[in-house]
């Protein structure tokens, strides 16, 4: 899916990139991008593999995803920050340097907890980059038709790169092994540096902001250490000291970041914007749809190699038609909407996702392919596909027009956080029901439920935004 990223308004410009390299800096961009949003879903098909391999338990798999979603969805509004700063350019080849270096550490590694420090890296890597692809390339483009070409081919290779992980991933565990899926981006990562460092002009903001560093390490640590505490409910329980502990932490590092934020001179989330009814509400919503809507591929990919048998490759392929639904349902929401209305999509794209959840919910060991993963992939993920766009109409409609890139980075962080504690939720649910058995039978039992418990989320998410969301995109004076 394409990454909603923070794009500074107050942008100087010192140079107009010349035409004989404007797509030259435009590949370069929408090359970091791709692989920003490849990584999320790249090591879904590989996550059995590494298992094996690493000898990793099923609690710490599901930090191989979130290890890289919290560290890039906490520390992508600094990243934002940081580029306004120091220079877009600067920040874009620091933190593909860094994505590049902690590739190729993940790629070696021979411990689990080394994997997802790499991982982790990685996501904070990433975090650095994003945000500056938008505007790099923003500020190479001449305003107008040619920029509109760029912006939309740009979004077209992040919705691409979401949907090209389970091949990818798929092929490169297949024919090489699962540590191709890391150490791939290593080429890439030192071409596009090169590129980069030849073709981008330098730009930076015109204001000065300061870097609310403090406010990214305890959004990120409280996320964290919330979700390490989720999953130490699987073997404590919900009242055992190691869980509490962590649980009370994380929320304390979390009520320490609001204070953070209602005090910064420039916060990375600015609290006044969530008194904004089409911003709060929009982005409650997507936290919500993300926390079910995350785990999708996570658990689908786990549920072909582990019970209907598949190899990485195959798994990948399964999940084409699901990949290929949400970006589709991405370009149909801007046709839709001025047809049925911006909350009325909304409302209607987490009904179709709820209704794929709940055909989901159902599958047992021995169900045929096209019952199993086709058509209830195609149905949640085109809803999934179809509510981001409304919601982020909605949510930057409701913020001056000088705070819609901020209102953006938000509603893009909201959901990627979501999806991080939704994973840690619904996966120790799963493992709760599944148990000590590993049979097909017992593993189906534990993902069903997971994918029940995200259709109810969805469907409570349907209500809220049913009742909360405006009606429309007009911004009131």
């Amino acid at each position: 899916m394409a990454r909603m990223v923070q794009a500074s308004v107050d942008t100087e410009i010192p140079t107009r990139t010349p035409a004989a390299r404007t797509w030259l800096v435009l590949l370069a961009a929408c090359a970091g991008q791709f692989l920003v949003v490849l990584d999320v879903s790249v090591v879904n098909v590989a996550l059995p593999s590494m298992r094996t391999g690493l000898g990793m338990t099923p609690a710490g798999l599901q930090w191989v995803v979130n290890a890289y979603s919290i560290a890039y969805a906490g520390f992508m509004l600094l990243g934002g920050r940081a580029g306004d700063l120091f220079g877009r350019k600067r920040m874009f080849l620091v933190g593909l340097g860094l994505f590049t270096a902690a590739s190729l550490a993940g790629g070696l590694a021979q411990e689990g907890w080394q994997l997802l420090l790499a991982r982790g890296v990685q996501g904070l890597g990433a975090a650095v980059l994003a945000p500056s692809t938008l505007t790099i390339l923003t500020a190479a483009v001449p305003e107008g038709a040619a920029r509109t070409r760029a912006i939309g081919t740009w979004a077209a290779v992040g919705a691409g790169g979401g949907a090209a992980g389970g091949l990818v991933g798929g092929v490169l565990t297949d024919t090489l092994s699962w540590r191709w899926v890391l150490l791939i981006n290593v080429p890439i990562g030192a071409l596009v540096l090169t590129g980069a460092a030849l073709w981008i002009t330098e730009s930076r903001a015109g204001a000065h902001h300061r870097l609310d560093f403090p406010g990214a390490v305890l959004v990120t640590g409280g996320l964290a250490v919330l979700a390490y505490g989720i999953v130490q409910t699987e073997q404590a329980g919900w009242t055992a000291p190691e869980t509490l502990a962590p649980l009370f932490g994380g929320l304390a590092l979390l009520g320490a970041f609001l204070v953070v934020e209602a005090r910064a001179a420039a916060p990375l989330m600015p609290l006044r914007l969530l008194r904004i009814r089409a911003v709060s509400s929009a982005n409650v919503v997507m936290f919500a749809c993300g926390s079910a809507t995350f785990c999708t591929w996570y658990f689908m990919t786990l549920y072909a190699q582990n019970v209907l048998g598949y190899t990485p490759l195959g798994a990948g392929c399964a999940l084409i038609p699901s990949s290929l639904s949400i970006v589709l349902g991405a370009k149909l929401a801007p046709r839709l909407m001025p047809v049925t209305g911006t909350r009325n999509l909304t409302v209607i794209a987490l009904l179709i996702a709820a209704a794929g959840f709940g055909w989901q919910s159902t599958m047992q060991a021995g169900d045929p392919y096209w019952m199993s993963i086709l058509v209830p992939g195609i149905l949640m993920m085109t809803g999934a596909g179809l509510a981001t766009t409304p919601l982020a109409a909605l949510a930057t409609s409701g913020a001056a027009p000088g705070e819609a890139g901020l209102v953006s980075g938000l509603v893009n962080t909201s959901r990627t956080m979501g999806g991080a504690l939704g994973l840690a939720t619904l996966s120790t649910a799963a493992a709760a029901r599944t148990g000590s058995s590993l049979t097909p039978d017992a593993l189906t039992d534990g993902y069903a439920l997971a994918f029940r418990t995200g259709g109810f989320v969805l469907m409570a998410s349907m209500v809220v935004a049913l009742v909360w969301l405006p009606r429309s995109t007009a911004r009131k004076p």
